[in-house]
């Protein structure tokens, strides 16, 4: 199986963003219910609670330009965009 990481950077239309969603739901699962702690960390997951992961990823795309600064070929990407918007609640803190 693919890492996210590399689902996410195949994201170009909806079949391909629902793939990286469903891989990012397999990703997490093992996760749930885990306190947050520095082990959670390392493997990947900052955020363990809705609210954390969504303030995360809410914080990235302010700080980001909804990512524009990071990755300009995201304004011709919108499903991509949103793909890292959600990677971004995994791992911004």
């Amino acid at each position: 199986m693919k890492e996210v990481h590399e689902v996410l950077e195949e994201v170009k239309d909806e079949e391909s963003f629902l793939a990286f969603v469903k891989v990012l739901i397999a990703d997490r699962v093992p996760h749930e219910g885990k306190p947050t702690d520095e082990a959670c960390f390392t493997e990947g997951w900052a955020n363990n609670t809705i609210a954390d992961f969504l303030e995360s990823a809410v914080a990235w795309a302010e700080v980001s330009d909804f990512g524009l600064r990071q990755r300009g070929e995201l304004a011709d990407n919108k499903w991509k965009q949103f793909a890292v918007f959600l990677y971004c609640g995994k791992i911004y803190e």
